[in-house]
């Protein structure tokens, strides 16, 4: 990969949802704060709050494609905010969906266990969530509504805002896993929290933030410090915060052109993979994010035999588990349709010769498969 975070020819990177590639110019914000400017950013003196003044501009360039009135606290990445806002809230009923980041249903699970009454919503064969079974689950004594704003297997962009009404109708918040969306979807201002990575928007691994409205207070999950605000206590990396803010700045000032390369790249990919059937709405969806599939085909055969091309099965944090996605299970596919599906994702520094080129090599790969 060069300094600009493109590409050899030999390897065609299309795998942009489980992480991006860091953009230069976050990493050369990291690099003086990595080599020269080690102080504490929690100490009091001149050095400490010299990198500490450098945490709090990437706070405020991260909340500035985030709703206005409310907080940004610093955390380890996604899952912590995501285990921070849910098991932080108070205590009542919880709603959520089946298509969920594992580290929401798995975090919902833990709960259940212990006594919490917890609701999973179906989704349709497109993906998008039963709003009328939402309305029949979000009923006063339900604390707390999450949902995902763009699915990170299937691209499917849900409709968080109605489901803000909902709760907030019912006494509940409403917590937005906008990992996928950050930056790339309007983030509803009726959210209560909003959990978002760095690593997903060309911004460095390690990093992440939870951003609470005010006057809501999740508990703390780590008692220490009293860093953020008494809600996640650590030291916080500098380095790691001002590559964050880098990567937001740039992904609100190349929002435009960002939008409209991805669009263009989704519909050539649309055109070259005419002959597969796309898994989730072909409406609601964020462009740089297709999942497909193919009769014929194993997913698993197709990846091993691509070798030149970065792609994927699904979420990257259960690609060991071998099982059948349980997103494209809720969708009401087969175990057989799960495994013949791959997702490809794309996006600021992909070229449309790399997806001509991955194109061509998953094509003759499956026509492999598929053959007598």
């Amino acid at each position: 990969m060069d300094r600009h975070g493109r590409q050899g020819k030999k390897l065609i990177y299309l795998d942009y949802q489980a992480t991006t590639p860091l953009a230069p110019e976050a990493f050369d914000a990291m690099v003086p704060l990595l080599r020269d400017q080690f102080a504490n950013p929690h100490s009091a003196h001149r050095l400490g709050r010299a990198v500490a003044a450098q945490v709090e501009v990437a706070r405020d360039e991260i909340a500035r494609l985030l709703p206005p009135g409310g907080r940004l606290l610093f955390t380890s990445g996604a899952t912590e905010a995501l285990n921070i806002a849910i098991q932080g809230a108070a205590a009542g009923g919880i709603v959520t969906i089946a298509t969920e980041h594992a580290a929401v249903l798995d975090t919902v699970e833990v709960l259940r266990r212990s006594g919490r009454d917890v609701t999973i919503l179906p989704v349709g064969s497109d993906g998008l969530v039963d709003l009328a079974a939402a309305a029949q689950a979000i009923v006063p004594g339900v604390s707390l509504v999450v949902a995902m704003l763009v699915n990170n297997e299937i691209g499917v962009i849900q409709p968080v805002a109605a489901l803000a009404e909902m709760a907030h109708a019912a006494g509940a918040l409403l917590l937005c896993d906008a990992v996928q969306g950050y930056g790339r979807e309007p983030i509803p201002a009726t959210c209560d929290m909003v959990a978002i990575s760095a690593h997903k928007i060309h911004g460095p691994k390690g990093v992440g933030a939870l951003w609470v409205r005010d006057g809501v207070r999740p508990a703390p999950l780590i008692h220490g410090g009293g860093q953020e605000g008494g809600l996640r206590s650590g030291t916080l990396s500098p380095a790691l915060c001002a590559g964050f803010g880098v990567a937001a700045r740039l992904m609100r000032e190349r929002a435009d052109d960002d939008r409209a390369h991805i669009e263009s790249l989704g519909l050539l990919a649309r055109s070259l993979f005419a002959d597969w059937t796309l898994n989730g709405s072909a409406l609601h969806r964020y462009p740089g994010n297709l999942n497909l599939r193919r009769d014929g085909i194993d997913g698993a055969r197709l990846l091993s035999h691509c070798r030149n091309v970065a792609f994927s099965l699904g979420s990257a944090c259960a690609s060991g588990s071998g099982r059948p996605s349980h997103v494209l299970r809720a969708l009401g596919l087969s175990d057989a349709q799960a495994r013949g599906s791959v997702r490809i994702g794309f996006g600021r520094y992909t070229t449309p010769q790399e997806l001509e080129r991955a194109a061509e090599a998953l094509q003759d790969a499956a026509a492999v498969q598929a053959a007598p």
